[in-house]
């Protein structure tokens, strides 16, 4: 969650989005530039190989756990692959890897230039995200083609059903924590040294005796945001918030009533705002965290107390990404709605063939049942980049193809890591079917009509509604500001938004 130039990001999106409509365009024959992250770019029109016995498909995915792809190793990944898949199905890839830092604008430009026939992509990931695609008539309709498959069988139709805009299949979830839920996140350390009862917290106020002892011990950070506005997040059992993102989170439905609101008006907001603000001047929030000088690896450091921490089938994968032991109480229910299972995704782009998009759909049906398949995909060669242990679990060993099960292929054939339980993927059963359904569950909002005035909300939300939520203002004057930021909103064009959002989920809901 890193701190970026929003005019510089609206004006980047907005030539990206131009740059994306290009996308839905046939194939054409395209001379191109191989990649620097592999050396496997080809036209994307070029459906067989050499021999003309498989069609071949460039798959392009983003390296979030390596800076920089090894795109030779990449390479002798794509070729372990296409010697196992050949006598199965008659399909070859071509692979590209781009680290996550330059994946957007890499890809993007890979996009316009018809290079890529299946794309790993997000809701939440920017120009290239699922819901800049489908406006942009950037992906391909899967509805007919994907009927029946191995890869539709591959997961229950509730996962199908959450991922679909206007009633159509455009994308391929990759089956993991497909719902949403946030938890407290303790350090275990001091719940033993303050006999913290930590199951009686129901509620944020709940906090309060703990942060004060952790105050009293003089730790920089009682109650950690992580530079985070935390309101869309701690009050997702009263609101969904279908665009998923903070920077929108002045418009949701109103679960209960089933109606758009307005969120920054509600009394929760309110509640929440001056709690926020109370913390602050107690001293039990940093004002680092309002300025964002907080760093993404103060959370292993021992100077916190209680943070957030999003919900997972495996709450002590914590541990070792922080490097102590942290616990976990729920802070909300668990939901699933219109952007939990597109958190990671593939899609099919808009100038593949129909015998690529049905080739795409073969090599996803495989790489989603088979789990050797699944295993190089995520964790390379084995011996080089992995090894199964004795108990036949995967330690990984290399720093030139690394990636994690999340943004490669289904929980329910990735082999775990040693650190995991041998039946992780009962776990991810369990956790995705014990969620509730979202009232406004497969909704997708269209801001084409209002993005201009929807991008000026997100600026002004960055001036007020950042540091209302991150107890940058006085107790005092919290009301006030968030007048002044209703204010500025409606100036920035807000009421326009609210209205079309208004507009759009009627008309869904009939």
């Amino acid at each position: 969650m890193k701190c970026k130039k929003l005019m510089a990001l609206a004006l980047t999106t907005a030539m990206a989005a131009t740059t994306l409509t290009g996308c839905g365009s046939s194939a054409t024959e395209t001379t191109t530039t191989p990649s620097t992250e592999s050396s496997t770019t080809t036209d994307a029109a070029a459906s067989t190989t050499a021999d003309g016995d498989y069609v071949t498909i460039n798959v392009t995915r983003a390296t979030f756990n390596l800076a920089t792809p090894d795109s030779a190793q990449v390479q002798k990944v794509q070729d372990a692959i296409n010697e196992y898949i050949k006598d199965k199905i008659n399909v070859q890839i071509k692979l590209t890897d781009i680290g996550s830092g330059e994946y957007t604008d890499k890809a993007n430009t890979s996009l316009a230039a018809n290079e890529i026939n299946l794309l790993w992509t997000a809701s939440w990931e920017s120009t290239i995200g699922t819901n800049d695609l489908v406006p942009n008539n950037a992906v391909y309709d899967l509805t007919d083609l994907i009927q029946g498959t191995d890869l539709y069988n591959s997961m229950d139709e509730g996962q199908w059903e959450a991922t679909k805009y206007d009633g159509k299949i455009y994308f391929i979830p990759v089956y993991k924590d497909n719902v949403e839920g946030y938890d407290f996140m303790f350090r275990q350390d001091l719940v033993d040294k303050y006999g913290w009862d930590i199951n009686s917290v129901k509620s944020l106020a709940d906090l309060e005796p703990m942060l004060a002892d952790a105050k009293e011990e003089g730790l920089k950070y009682p109650y950690l945001t992580q530079k985070t506005a935390m309101f869309y997040r701690y009050y997702i059992d009263k609101y969904d918030f279908f665009t998923a993102d903070s920077t929108a989170n002045w418009v949701a439905v109103d679960r209960e009533k089933n109606e758009v609101v307005d969120t920054v008006l509600t009394d929760d907001y309110l509640e929440f705002c001056k709690l926020m603000a109370d913390w602050a001047e107690k001293g039990y929030l940093s004002e680092d965290d309002v300025t964002k000088t907080t760093t993404d690896t103060t959370t292993q450091s021992q100077d916190w107390a209680v943070s957030w921490w999003t919900d997972i089938p495996i709450n002590d994968e914590a541990d070792s990404r922080y490097g102590q032991d942290v616990t976990m109480v729920s802070a909300t229910d668990r939901w699933a709605h219109s952007t939990s299972a597109l958190g990671s995704c593939y899609c099919v782009t808009a100038n593949s063939t129909e015998e690529q998009a049905k080739a795409c759909i073969d090599f996803m049906g495989l790489l989603y049942t088979d789990s050797k398949l699944a295993d190089m995909y995520t964790f390379g060669i084995e011996g080089e980049d992995f090894n199964y242990n004795a108990d036949g679990l995967v330690e990984q060993s290399s720093d030139k193809y690394n990636h994690s099960m999340w943004e490669s292929a289904s929980a329910t054939v990735v082999t775990p890591l040693s650190n995991e339980p041998k039946d992780k993927a009962d776990y991810y059963k369990e956790f995705n079917g014990g969620a509730n359904t979202s009232c406004a569950a497969g909704f997708r909002f269209d801001k084409t009509p209002v993005e201009a005035q929807f991008s000026a909300c997100q600026n002004v939300f960055n001036e007020y509604g950042f540091v209302l939520e991150n107890g940058g203002y006085a107790l005092s004057d919290v009301e006030s500001k968030i007048a002044e930021y209703q204010a500025a909103l409606d100036e920035a064009g807000y009421q326009d938004v609210l209205a079309e959002f208004q507009s759009q989920y009627d008309a869904w809901k009939k």
